[in-house]
């Protein structure tokens, strides 16, 4: 029970306000003429108590399905590191909401480092998964679309791909932007005392 108001009046407070708003009555309320009130108000379902968690949450899940709402954490088509988002199925990329226009091949590779945030891959392991075993592997095909994709990518920002030497390229959040006319480094002046 809520204080000073009932359940169907703040549905339909909500059915004012944004009608399209998926809503799952819970309640004790288990009469028929309850259960008519809440739908008729607009609830899309309408769950009584005592309540299994597990048909709840399958009952959610439906109501979000139903109303086009995806999940970008559960979706595997999506990836995000830091403001950097990709999405599979149309294959972009932006960069805190600006498009980036990457080739193929580029995405492919952005889409491997995305895939294993924070996780050093080699470039015998980028060549294996990105361009398949049948290029040679002692060329800087690599490295030139690491190259590539930087330019692309850290525009005004300290960069994201990073390189650990004989290791291999990872990929993490960047800081914040670069604002122009702003110092690319935040050493401060500082001079070696003399040696007596």
């Amino acid at each position: 029970m809520l204080p000073g108001l009932e359940g169907v009046q703040v549905l339909r407070r909500l059915r004012y306000e944004n009608p399209h708003l998926p809503v799952l009555m819970l309640t004790a309320r288990d009469a028929l003429e309850h259960r008519i009130d809440g739908l008729c108000a607009g609830a899309d379902d309408y769950v009584t108590k005592p309540f299994s968690l597990e048909e709840v949450v399958l009952r959610l899940r439906g109501l979000l399905r139903r109303a086009g709402v995806e999940d970008a954490k559960t979706d595997k088509s999506v990836l995000t590191v830091g403001d950097l988002g990709l999405v599979e199925k149309t294959r972009e990329a932006h960069s805190d909401g600006t498009p980036i226009e990457l080739t193929a091949k580029e995405f492919d590779l952005l889409w491997l480092l995305m895939s294993h945030p924070r996780q050093v891959l080699s470039r015998a392991q980028i060549l294996d998964l990105v361009w398949s075993s049948s290029f040679d592997a002692s060329g800087n095909l690599v490295e030139a679309y690491i190259s590539n994709l930087r330019r692309k990518i850290d525009k005004g920002r300290p960069p994201m791909i990073r390189t650990l030497r004989r290791m291999g390229y990872t990929i993490r959040p960047g800081r914040q932007r670069l604002r122009k006319g702003a110092p690319t480094t935040a050493l401060p002046d500082v001079t070696a005392p003399p040696v007596t």
